[in-house]
């Protein structure tokens, strides 16, 4: 990815507590994914928590320092990719009030990574290659927060070999919320249940995301039932391709 004097655009990748320390593999995709777009992707090594788990259980002053270290370690990217829509919604719709600074570079510039495709690159065929039946969860942030839309399924459609099946109900919640889930176990674990009535109604063998929070709580369920579908974070659909399978077609 360049501009029109030839320059390499500096896109940062934001991995999130969660790819750090639990799916990595979500980071390595979203990386090999853009390299192969054609992007510069760096790894500000500074980067932390962006705070989110500290703002929605009401410790705002523990947020705020780690807020604005993301717009201190990113303000210098023409670009920040987030694989998670909920922390792209805690950067671009809480930030701003946070941090006292509304006109922020990298609040700006910081994209959920089905929003940088489409939206910035301007591309809906990625090139990959995932021949598996798919079904796709909108999660609560990047549908309602972010209002990303049908862009995910834009992408999956283009997805050589892989068999979209539409989700009932996708836009119900499928009760996570993080801290939600712990605090309101039982309705929890209701809209659990209720999330993987439908997905199994697809009979997919695969439901895909862009958050991995919500992938682990669908994906936990589904385990324990031992129904054999498997949670599979879109950057490891979209990274896939016939020449250079991701680990996800394993």
């Amino acid at each position: 990815m360049r501009t029109l004097d030839g320059t390499a655009v500096r896109v940062a990748l934001f991995a999130t507590c969660l790819a750090d320390t639990l799916f990595p593999e979500t980071a390595k995709a979203t990386v090999l994914l853009l390299e192969r777009l054609g992007c510069v992707v760096e790894f500000p090594e500074a980067q932390t928590c962006c705070g989110q788990m500290h703002f929605n259980t009401g410790y705002r002053d523990q947020a705020r320092p780690l807020a604005d270290n993301f717009t201190r370690i990113f303000a210098g990217y023409d670009a920040i990719v987030v694989p998670s829509g909920s922390c792209t919604g805690m950067v671009r719709e809480v930030y701003p009030e946070l941090t006292g600074s509304a006109d922020s570079p990298a609040i700006a510039r910081t994209y959920e990574l089905s929003e940088f495709l489409v939206d910035v690159l301007g591309v809906t065929d990625v090139g990959a290659y995932f021949p598996h039946r798919v079904t796709y969860h909108p999660t609560c942030h990047s549908l309602r927060m972010l209002g990303v839309g049908e862009k995910p399924l834009r992408l999956l459609q283009n997805v050589r070999g892989l068999d979209l099946v539409e989700l009932p109900d996708a836009d119900s919640c499928c009760g996570f919320g993080g801290t939600f889930a712990m605090k309101n176990a039982e309705t929890s674990t209701a809209m659990l249940g209720d999330k993987m009535s439908c997905v199994l109604t697809t009979r997919a063998e695969v439901v895909t995301a862009g958050d991995s929070s919500c992938l682990m709580h669908i994906g936990g369920g589904l385990s324990r039932l031992r129904t054999g579908v498997r949670p599979v974070h879109l950057a490891e659909i979209l990274a896939s391709t016939e020449e250079d399978p991701w680990r996800a077609t394993r």
